[in-house]
C-alpha cells in the first residue's frame, strides 16, 4: 500500500512540475517568426524536425504563427518549447518573460549578419541620403534584419525614416523585394541571406533590382527556449545542432535548407547591441 501511494505521489509530482513548467515531455514543439512564405517555412522545417525527432527520442512538431508578436507570446506563454527568433525578437520575448527565455544556438552567418538595401536600376538611388522623399519599404516592424538594423543604420546616416521617407511594411523579406521590382515602392531593406536565395534561384531579376548598400554587420537569429526546459532536453537539442555537419547527406540537406554552414552556440548578451538599438530607434521603451 505504501508503495502504491508513493508511486502515485511521484506521478502526480511529474505532472504538476510539467503543468508548471508547460513542457509536454512527449513533443517538442517549435514555431519560426514568419520571416517568410509559411510554406517555406514548413519546407525548411521538416527534415529538421525528423532530425531532432530521432536525437531527442520524442515527438517534434511545428507550430505556424500568424506574426512575429505571436511568436514572442507563444514562448512566453508555453505555447512552444522552441522558436527560431530573430534577434530582436528574441530581445522583445526576453523583456516580455523577464528573463526567462535563453537563446541556445545560432548558425555561424549570424555572428556576422547583415541587411542589404535594394532599388529598381531606373530610381536613380544610390546612397542612404537619395531615399529621401521616397517611398520605402520595410518587412515585419518586429523584423532585426528587415526593420530595426535597417533603421538604426539609417538614422546613423542622416536619415530619418519618420520623417524623410513614407514607409510602409511589406511583412517578410521576400515581400520586400517584390515590393520594389513591382514598383510599389522606390527601395526596401531585407537580410542578406534571403535577398542571395532569391538571387540564387532566379527569383529576382538583378538586371532591373539590386543592392545599392549593405550594412555593417551584426548578430542576429537564433534558437531560443524557456528557461523552464529540463536540462536533459536541452543539452540533448544542443548537442543535435551543434553536430549537424554538411559530410553527411541527413546534414547537408537540413543545413542548406537553413542557409547555414554549421551551428554555434550563443549566448543572450551577443543581443545587448540588439536592445541598444532598439531603444535608441524608439522601438522599445
Amino acid at each position: 500500500m505504501k508503495r502504491r501511494h508513493f508511486a502515485a505521489a511521484a506521478i502526480a509530482a511529474s505532472l504538476l512540475a510539467t503543468a508548471n513548467t508547460g513542457f509536454a515531455s512527449d513533443t517538442l514543439r517549435v514555431t519560426a517568426i514568419p520571416d517568410e512564405a509559411p510554406t517555406e517555412l514548413l519546407r525548411k522545417f521538416k527534415p529538421l524536425g525528423a532530425y531532432l525527432e530521432r536525437r531527442l527520442g520524442m515527438k517534434v512538431s511545428f507550430v505556424p504563427v500568424t506574426d512575429y508578436a505571436a511568436s514572442v507570446e507563444a514562448l512566453v506563454n508555453h505555447k512552444v518549447d522552441l522558436a527560431w527568433f530573430g534577434g530582436f525578437t528574441f530581445v522583445q520575448a526576453n523583456i516580455r518573460s523577464r528573463g526567462r527565455v535563453e537563446p541556445i544556438i545560432q548558425r555561424a552567418e549570424d555572428e556576422k549578419f547583415t541587411s542589404v538595401f535594394v532599388t529598381t536600376k531606373s530610381s536613380g538611388i544610390k546612397t542612404l541620403a537619395d531615399l529621401k522623399g521616397k517611398n520605402f519599404s520595410f518587412g515585419s516592424p518586429s523584423s532585426t534584419s528587415g526593420h530595426l538594423m535597417p533603421r538604426s543604420f539609417l538614422l546613423q546616416n542622416g536619415v530619418d525614416p519618420s520623417k524623410d521617407m513614407r514607409v510602409s511594411f511589406s511583412g517578410a523579406h521576400d515581400a520586400t523585394v517584390f515590393a520594389v521590382a513591382g514598383g510599389k515602392v522606390a527601395a526596401g531593406a531585407l537580410n542578406a541571406s534571403v535577398w542571395k536565395k532569391l538571387v540564387d534561384s532566379k527569383r529576382v531579376d538583378t538586371g532591373k533590382v539590386d543592392v545599392f548598400y549593405t550594412t555593417p554587420p551584426y548578430y542576429d537569429y537564433n534558437w531560443t527556449i524557456h528557461k523552464d526546459m529540463p536540462a536533459a532536453v536541452r543539452q540533448k537539442l544542443i548537442d543535435a545542432f551543434l553536430e549537424l555537419t554538411p559530410d553527411t547527406p541527413e546534414g547537408k540537406e537540413i543545413l542548406a535548407l537553413q542557409r547555414a554552414s554549421r551551428f554555434v552556440a550563443t549566448k543572450a548578451s551577443n543581443y545587448a547591441n540588439i536592445e541598444k538599438a532598439a531603444r535608441s530607434a524608439g522601438l522599445l521603451k
